[in-house]
């Protein structure tokens, strides 16, 4: 008897694990417990951008080069600010003052023009996510050449992970009880229950965004200023949980 009823056990779990993927289902006998190893996850629209905003630019000589540059640096900062950005939500990420190499195939042109030198300085500024697409027209306009990458976030990160975790847990136990159902047994407490939550994909894991914007000079830009912004949405962030819960069965 007690043979037929584990086999009939064992036939019922390697069904529903073979129909049900991204689970995992043991059955124990002994403990009379169901183990499921399950996935499930949630998703809400980002609530706050890091935008990168930056320049690149070229001159005949290191003292103009820099010159030049600290013209546009500051204007794209003045700009910022006077929109209403705080200076705290403004990083900088990258300046650099370098030689241009005539060696190289995408110089050339540039170095038979008599350039030099090239400097390129880049910002990552953190507004609310309805604010992208404004901060990253203002940054262009000022003569942010090299601009465009957003890296969508939310403030309650955690909350999201935790309602996937949830939902994971929820499913597992409708898994669980219709096992049991099937077992002819019935479903008793949560015994034990643990999730992890996988990252965000590589992408966010590398911190990369989306791909830079190279948009004219700040000359070109200036004479431009009655373009309107972009049309820029917030994506949807998802999270992932995979929870392993034991259940009692009587």
């Amino acid at each position: 008897m007690r043979n037929t009823l584990f086999m009939q056990m064992m036939s019922c779990a390697a069904l529903l694990a073979f129909t049900a993927s991204a689970q995992q289902i043991q059955i124990n006998k002994e403990n009379k417990t169901i183990a499921i190893t399950t996935s499930d996850q949630a998703e809400a629209l980002a609530d706050t951008a890091v935008v990168t905003v930056g320049f690149h630019s070229f001159g005949k000589d290191q003292d103009s080069t820099y010159a030049d540059a600290t013209k546009t640096s500051n204007a794209i900062m003045t700009a910022l600010t006077a929109a209403g950005v705080p200076k705290s939500a403004i990083e900088s990420s990258k300046q650099d003052l370098s030689p241009i190499d005539p060696g190289s195939d995408e110089q050339k042109a540039r170095f038979a023009q008599g350039f030099r030198f090239e400097f390129a300085q880049a910002w990552s500024v953190t507004v609310p996510a309805s604010a992208a697409a404004g901060v990253l027209h203002i940054a262009i306009i000022s003569g942010a050449n090299e601009s465009g990458g957003i890296e969508w976030q939310l403030k309650q990160d955690d909350a999201l992970e935790a309602e996937a975790a949830k939902k994971a847990l929820e499913h597992a136990r409708q898994i669980a009880s219709q096992m049991a159902t099937g077992l002819g047994v019935k479903l008793g407490t949560l015994v034990y229950a643990s999730n992890q939550t996988p990252p965000r994909g590589i992408l966010a894991a590398l911190g990369l965004g989306a791909p830079m914007l190279e948009t004219e000079s700040a000359m070109v830009v200036e004479a431009k200023r009655n373009l309107m912004p972009l049309a820029i949405s917030p994506e949807r962030i998802t999270k992932t949980a995979t929870v392993y819960a034991v259940f009692a069965i009587e």
